[in-house]
């Protein structure tokens, strides 16, 4: 027992359950969740979109949305019951004693006040701190966390900064207050892994420094494996299994944890489609009769369907699953995994009679591959206007004398830190930014440079070059069902196409990228984000395109979806032929997908060539950074 431990020192959860009022009925988010946050530690809390991960969390401050309510067991802070604090004295503890930094910094900054108002305002409330001291506390959490210049930084609004720059001002303005507990829902999500390593490791001096307990809530089980000392496994509203870190990583007992564990992609996986999890998390609305997993599970037996599991073994090492119950039979070796390009048994039917002709298998990373797109020389600078009598404009070069080819049938990987210039680079190829920006050099596709063109030679060149965007539900339009989306470009770019040829072609598509016809005719709003994202798949290749600009098209997604999305466009690759240019930050997703890798720092690439020869033998002393600050499992 540890001495913040002998001192009742924990945030903790004891069968706690929390319900939703939604228009579908009342939904059971979290189901007898018993945890500990101890001080000092780091606590992980994993599982999938809708497994009620940010839920708890929001319970934890008493943050719950006006339709939930906890309706069962307790929240203790050391030996606060916090169910019980009256809000004139939550608010001291929300904030001051237990931290949160939200999954969505977008909407969690004001955006009619400054980054210095709003840190300075954090630390009056919760410090001693006031005036020009609370500032200078202020501009050096902005420093420790990463932001350039934090000078001039403290007086920017959220919305001159980036994804990545607005998270790491969260994570500042939270750890100024310097609390007892930290929740952290998705902290590292935007976050390049140079600066995830650099805010993880600001984390791990800070528990050190003020024995802060630490509940860390991601998909990113890499950053689980490098933190954490506690993981617990959530599955629709409940934990499935709970264990030291280091023994739920070699030694995964859940059916679930297992899976997701197959799920992930790395080097050793290339060649063979990764282990996604068949189906979805299931509504909470419903009285289960049996293992919420089971209808999921490779492992399920009739009895799983019918009895309801519980939680057993030791405190801290406990599972939730009948098969490895005392008595229980046990669990089957695990199946072995297709090669690429095989589909899996569980895989919605693709109509690949109707597909373009399929190369014989994946072509092979060479140097003998003719070259699809060239890129020479691309410059992109913009030009930033100032307010009134303010100054003259200043010229800003976002990408520099940038060069690369893309090879047909070939996936390159565009990786490196956030604002080098990789979605700017993206962007610019398929012409979006025209009218924004002053783009020199050249993007060659088919003897055409894509910068030349005009009117009907442009319509033309955006039907063989497509994108798909970071942020699927962003670029969905809401007012538009799933049936319009695709038919608006179709229309668009292939007007000569009769509306039965086009639906036609929307059927055929929303199959092969394993969606059922009637998601046709719903709105974006009700899919998951894996689902909006194989939406945004699909509107890609409605056109039929040589090339696919793919912006962090898994960044946001769950393990199981992540791998989901990846066999699928392994698949369209094979099939198509199609070739990708892949922007990243993930570099196990690099690993896995792609045949050649440029490295941009500062608007300029610094290193390319094949995936194996860069990641393996690095020549950049920036592209060893870059590796050396990945998290390894």
């Amino acid at each position: 027992m540890s001495a913040f431990e002998s001192q009742a020192m924990m945030l903790s959860t004891t069968q706690l359950e929390v319900e939703l009022d939604a228009e579908a009925g009342i939904v059971k988010a979290i189901d007898g969740l018993t945890l500990a946050i101890r001080r000092g530690e780091t606590f992980a809390l994993v599982g999938e979109s809708g497994c009620g991960k940010s839920m708890t969390a929001l319970a934890l401050m008493r943050l719950l949305p006006d339709s939930g309510a906890v309706t069962g067991g307790e929240i203790t802070l050391d030996d606060t019951d916090v169910l019980g604090l009256p809000e004139s004295q939550m608010r001291a503890v929300r904030g001051g004693r237990i931290g949160m930094i939200f999954q969505e910094p977008g909407t969690s900054l004001n955006p009619v006040l400054t980054v210095g108002v709003q840190m300075m305002e954090a630390i009056e409330t919760h410090t001693a701190l006031r005036g020009n001291a609370a500032r200078s506390k202020a501009i050096d959490w902005l420093k420790r966390v990463g932001i350039p210049e934090p000078e001039r930084r403290f007086d920017d609004y959220p919305f001159r900064m980036s994804g990545g720059q607005k998270q790491r001002v969260m994570i500042a303005m939270t750890l100024a207050a310097e609390p007892d507990y930290l929740v952290a829902d998705e902290p590292t999500t935007a976050l390049d892994v140079t600066i995830q390593k650099q805010i993880l490791d600001l984390l791990a001096d800070l528990q050190r420094e003020m024995g802060m307990g630490l509940m860390l809530i991601t998909h990113d089980l890499a950053v689980v494996a490098g933190m954490a000392q506690q993981v617990a496994l959530m599955y629709a509203g409940q934990i499935i299994e709970m264990a030291p870190a280091a023994d739920f990583f070699a030694h995964p007992q859940h059916p679930y944890a297992r899976a997701l564990l197959r799920a992930l992609p790395d080097a050793d996986r290339r060649g063979q489609a990764l282990a996604a999890i068949p189906g979805t998390v299931p509504p909470l609305t419903q009285a289960f009769l049996g293992c919420r997993f089971a209808p999921r599970c490779v492992h399920a037996l009739p009895t799983c369907h019918t009895t309801l599991p519980v939680l057993t073994g030791p405190v801290g090492r406990q599972v939730r699953c009948l098969l490895l119950a005392p008595g229980g039979p046990g669990l089957a070796p695990e199946p072995a995994l297709p090669a690429a390009g095989t589909a899996p048994a569980n895989s919605s039917p693709a109509a690949a009679s109707n597909l373009a002709p399929a190369p014989a298998g994946p072509v092979k990373a060479s140097v003998n591959v003719a070259p699809l797109l060239q890129v020479s020389g691309l410059s992109v600078s913009f030009v930033l206007r100032k307010g009134f009598l303010q100054g003259k404009p200043q010229r800003f070069d976002a990408v520099k004398n940038v060069s690369f080819d893309v090879a047909a049938g070939q996936t390159l990987a565009l990786v490196g830190e956030s604002g080098c210039g990789k979605t700017t680079t993206g962007k610019a190829i398929v012409q979006l930014l025209r009218s924004q920006a002053e783009i020199r050099g050249s993007a060659v596709l088919d003897g055409q440079n894509l910068f030349d063109l005009q009117g009907a030679e442009l319509r033309a060149a955006r039907r063989a070059v497509q994108i798909i965007f970071q942020d699927p539900f962003a670029s969905l339009n809401p007012r538009m069902r799933v049936a319009e989306i695709l038919d608006e470009g179709l229309a668009a770019l292939q007007p000569q196409t009769t509306p039965e040829e086009r639906r036609s072609r929307i059927e055929q598509i929303t199959e092969q990228v394993g969606l059922r016809r009637d998601a046709l005719q719903r709105w974006p709003h009700e899919f998951s984000g894996g689902q909006r994202q194989r939406i945004a798949i699909a509107r890609a290749l409605a056109v039929q395109p040589r090339l696919i600009v793919c912006d962090e098209p898994t960044s946001a997604l769950d393990v199981s979806v992540q791998a989901q999305i990846l066999n699928l466009l392994r698949e369209l690759q094979r099939e198509l032929g199609v070739s990708f240019l892949f922007i990243t930050h993930n570099i196990a997703v690099v690993e896995y997908i792609a045949d050649r890798i440029a490295v941009m720092r500062a608007g300029s690439i610094v290193e390319q060539g094949l995936c194996a020869d860069v990641l393996n033998r690095p020549q950049d002393a920036y592209t060893r950074t870059l590796l050396a600050a990945v998290p390894r499992m």
